[in-house]
């Protein structure tokens, strides 16, 4: 007997084949039976008519930050909702464990840099995990049994090297030889016990909770290398690198660095993320040197990048992507009162606004186009009607320069005033250039940054977005292609077992939406964090149901309350892909 039946869904199975009409059974997690409408003879205890809804393969999220936010939301809201069955997390060389068990301090640390460097709520970090594990193989036992999504996660650099070296790891010293044996020993005990293979970050971006370089910063090419090394010696594991140039276009140590990688490990590496803009026509063609280096080495270089637009949350008041300017980070970490004296210093204005128009700010340029800035809440009477209005009316109004009249609003909220920076490159040429680079056999949809950033951005619901976007937007691919990437093209890169498409055998994850209506509600804030604390959230539109290993785990937006989901582990539920 058939545990459900789905009868007379439109199939797009995931494979870029035209879609067809089906019905679909189910049976002990597992997609048992495709046939034609009405001719499945078995019977089935639960059955439900999907005619006129497409039924699609589970989506795959291939750059999530899940670690943490599993614990205290199995649900791992709002990827889920959003049609999403499989997220990778371990991303940019952060993650839980291994945490050494003589010193507990580790743990602190670890939740501090998490804090700083992933936007994730501190509180929510302390009261929300047990923390109870030390290896990582027990951190994937913790999450063993209670997620409704699959998950699968990279094994983090600065981990390893906070667990080798202490607080060493900080400070620019090189690992002794024992060391360094120790930390590819626990970088093995990681993958035999499920870890995807090896993160790391070399970003100039990536602070640790005291302002200092993370861990994985002060490697040099050798350990890298080395560590990338025996990631090629287990089946079914991949490389997750984020260098500084992956913000704007690579150097070209950073492109040999990655093609050793890639080449030494015998394995796929992926970067994060490639921002495609047509104002800047160079930056799509250099990153892909990369890939194109790394396919005449004999290894692979995939870029992950973006199918929509994700409006960011910015403040002059709170950690974000404006602190990253060159520049910025030193004035807008001072005291609040501080703060607002330095920023309403013409000359510091000034040498701010050079310093964000300069070639060393890389992607951030584009945050420094202050007159396209939308005010969003505000908190001070000064204030009142501003909130939706575009600076550079108000700064018009008002006779100022609009990062001096920015600068005036948020000083009346003491800094808190929320900022929305309208994207620069929603433009056709831009959009053109997108659908052309989608194309390119080492470009991936992804880069979501799911779970972290929680106050600041909203991206786990590109997917729905992206698809109702090709259904009844811009139709820059037609759905059988958008459906493709995100499903059997993410499933192909991590070699995901029987998953990624609507097969007999496979893993029932499955999606079932109205074409009609299937779209992502706007980035709304909301307090369900553990403490109290804040994160955007947006609702799942047009979504009918979300399945997990053949268990309905979203129904009409809403959680059912199963966790049928499974921990991912390297070999078991992973195959290698070769790279040549």
């Amino acid at each position: 007997m058939l545990d459900h039946l789905i009868r007379g869904a439109t199939v797009v199975d995931g494979t870029g084949a035209p879609a067809y009409v089906a019905d679909v059974g189910i049976r002990e997690g597992r997609i048992a039976v495709i046939a034609a409408p009405g001719t499945v003879d078995e019977a089935a205890r639960t059955s439900e008519n999907a005619q006129g809804f497409v039924l699609a393969p589970g989506f795959v999220d291939p750059h999530t930050h899940y670690d943490a936010q599993l614990f205290w939301d199995p649900y791992a809201t709002p990827s889920l909702n959003h049609g999403v069955t499989t997220v990778v997390g371990g991303n940019c060389g952060f993650t839980l464990a291994p945490l050494h068990p003589d010193r507990p301090e580790d743990a602190d640390y670890t939740r501090r840099m998490m804090s700083k460097v992933e936007g994730m709520s501190l509180v929510a970090l302390e009261e929300g995990a047990p923390w109870n594990w030390h290896t990582f193989g027990e951190y994937l036992d913790a999450l063993e049994g209670r997620i409704a999504v699959n998950a699968g996660f990279m094994v983090g650099h600065c981990a390893l090297r906070r667990h080798v070296m202490g607080p060493d790891a900080v400070t620019g010293r090189q690992p002794t030889e024992q060391q360094m044996a120790h930390m590819l020993q626990l970088l093995h005990d990681a993958m035999d016990a499920g870890a995807w293979g090896l993160s790391t970050t070399q970003s100039s971006t990536h602070s640790d909770g005291d302002g200092r370089p993370v861990a994985s910063r002060h490697a040099k090419p050798v350990e890298l290398i080395a560590l990338s090394r025996a990631v090629g010696q287990h089946e079914g594991t991949q490389l997750e690198a984020i260098v500084a140039g992956c913000l704007d276009q690579f150097t070209d140590d950073e492109i040999d660095l990655f093609v050793e990688m890639t080449t030494a490990a015998g394995r796929p590496l992926n970067w994060n993320v490639l921002t495609i803009d047509a104002a800047v026509p160079t930056r799509v063609p250099r990153q892909l040197q990369a890939s194109e280096r790394a396919r005449r080495a004999g290894g692979r270089i995939v870029a992950l990048t973006m199918p929509i637009l994700t409006p960011m949350n910015m403040s002059l008041g709170t950690f974000c992507a404006l602190n990253l300017i060159p520049g910025w980070g030193d004035i807008l970490a001072l005291p609040v009162a501080e703060r607002i004296e330095k920023l309403r210093d013409a000359d510091v204005r000034r040498e701010m606004l050079r310093r964000a128009d300069s070639k060393e700010a890389g992607v951030f340029r584009r945050l420094a186009n202050f007159e396209r800035y939308v005010i969003g809440d505000t908190y001070s009477d000064a204030n009142a009607g501003l909130s939706g209005r575009v600076v550079r009316d108000i700064a018009a109004e008002r006779g100022q320069d609009p990062f001096h009249c920015l600068v005036e609003i948020c000083a009346n909220d003491h800094l808190r005033t929320v900022l929305w920076p309208m994207p620069a490159d929603n433009d056709p040429a831009s959009w053109e250039l997108r659908q052309r680079t989608w194309q390119h056999e080492d470009v991936l949809l992804g880069g979501s940054d799911a779970g972290a950033h929680l106050d600041r951005m909203c991206g786990a619901p590109y997917t729905t977005r992206f698809i109702g976007d090709c259904l009844r937007g811009r139709k820059l691919v037609p759905l059988e292609q958008a459906v493709k990437m995100l499903t059997d093209d993410p499933a192909q890169l991590f070699g995901l077992r029987e998953r990624g498409r609507i097969e007999e055998g496979f893993h029932a994850d499955l999606v079932l939406f109205d074409p009609e209506r299937i779209a992502a509600g706007p980035a709304t804030l909301v307090h369900d964090l553990p403490g109290d604390s804040p994160r955007l959230d947006s609702k799942a539109i047009g979504v009918v149901s979300v399945r997990v290993n053949g268990i309905e785990a979203i129904r009409d937006d809403q959680v059912t309350g199963a966790v049928p989901g499974t921990v991912l582990r390297s070999g078991r539920d992973t195959r290698t892909v070769a790279t040549k």
